[in-house]
């Protein structure tokens, strides 16, 4: 039998050297493991955003509230713009009056999804009402209410622990619910009844003072009367402010006069009692409002000071009749009208159809041998007329033949 040579060898061992188109996917595989792939142009995350922590939060009274406001954060930790509103998350506690220093607990009182953070803001600011009832306020009075507040982008983690703010919380007079509001010629006058207990029954001794706010509202159904009488009361939040409320003034009295108003534009005003507990001192929440649009309806003052000087007739010009007056003091003066009459009793016809801008009038149609009477009445900005001034009564003579 003829033997022949196998070329068989056994089992081929594959090369150890690494495939190149291998090592190169392999590489690309890895890289999106560990760094997360996505589309060009997108920025990519290791780790769920922290924003920035609060640093300006601060807490004030106002009636049977706690305001708290502070800056909302728009970067994270890393110094990256954060891509929408974080959540919040107000944290509260409470040290008793006279309490000593220990360790303070405090516990998450109220969670704002980011979702809903917008309707918190206000040119930057987050600003939060912490309702309080009254009956705790009683009894916590010169307590200690202590706030912190954290902010967060991902359930995973939140920011750090913002600044802590602290204030002493405080019964407060209750609300004032009969604002009055008169316009008078030269101001707004308001007056209101003083509280006599807090906002939870107990009684109340005078308050220190009050303080007078005002803002511009639309005018609108809502308006006052031309009278210048208050306008239903309504809530501040529902109107719509064209300023937003600013402190006019205090006063120790339940009155006080605003001298600084225009006529024809709507206002609305609210008044705030202030309770002073020792250096402490604290303000109630706002009076039910009172709106007014103060029309003018006051005429200015009637001109004084009128003379009447005969003009003899001329070869160039027949006799004629020279007016003048003192010039009106008020500042919304527009003209005057002037009447004559031949009869002293009465204010005779009116002169002019224009007003005249000027204190001085010539007429030119007088005849001889005829007296006159002659009146002058001042017109405002708002048409209103003065009444009539004194009057003086002339005599045109004969012509000499």
């Amino acid at each position: 039998m003829e033997n022949r040579k196998s070329n068989y060898t056994g089992p081929r061992r594959r090369s150890s050297a690494p495939d190149p188109i291998f090592h190169f996917l392999f590489s690309i595989f890895c890289s999106c493991a560990l760094l997360g792939c996505a589309a060009p142009g997108e920025p990519t995350y290791r780790h769920a955003p922290v924003p920035e922590a609060i640093g300006d939060l601060a807490a004030r009274q106002v009636g049977d509230a706690v305001v708290l406001t502070f800056t909302l954060p728009r970067n994270t930790i890393e110094h990256r713009p954060l891509a929408e509103p974080p959540a919040v998350e107000i944290f509260r506690g409470m040290i008793p009056k006279g309490a000593g220093p220990g360790k303070l607990s405090m516990r998450l009182v109220y969670t704002i999804p980011g979702a809903l953070v917008d309707t918190y803001l206000s040119a930057g600011r987050f600003t939060f009402s912490d309702p309080l009832p009254p009956e705790e306020l009683a009894a916590s009075a010169g307590g200690q209410m202590v706030y912190m507040v954290r902010t967060r982008a991902a359930k995973r983690r939140a920011s750090a622990d913002s600044n802590v703010a602290a204030l002493r919380v405080y019964p407060v007079p209750e609300r004032i619910r009969d604002l009055r509001a008169t316009v008078t010629e030269n101001a707004i006058e308001l007056s209101w009844s003083p509280p006599t207990r807090t906002t939870a029954g107990t009684p109340l001794a005078p308050p220190a003072g009050y303080r007078i706010y005002r803002a511009e509202v639309e005018t609108g159904p809502a308006s006052a009367s031309q009278t210048g009488e208050s306008a239903a009361a309504q809530d501040v939040s529902k109107v719509k402010l064209k300023t937003p409320l600013e402190l006019l003034g205090p006063t120790a009295s339940a009155t006080f006069r605003d001298t600084q108003f225009e006529f024809g534009r709507t206002y609305l005003y609210v008044v705030r009692s202030v309770a002073q507990y020792e250096a402490d001192s604290v303000e109630s929440a706002d009076s039910l409002p009172a709106i007014v649009t103060p029309r003018d309806t006051f005429p200015p003052a009637a001109p004084k000071g009128l003379v009447a000087l005969v003009v003899p007739a001329t070869p160039q010009a027949p006799a004629h009749i020279e007016l003048s007056w003192e010039i009106s003091p008020e500042p919304d003066w527009a003209g005057y009208y002037v009447y004559r009459s031949e009869q002293p009793d009465t204010s005779g016809q009116r002169l002019n159809r224009e007003l005249l801008l000027a204190p001085a009038f010539r007429d030119m149609s007088v005849e001889p041998g005829r007296r006159y009477t002659y009146r002058v009445s001042a017109v405002d900005r708002a048409g209103n007329e003065s009444p009539l001034s004194s009057a003086v009564t002339v005599e045109v003579p004969l012509s000499e033949p």
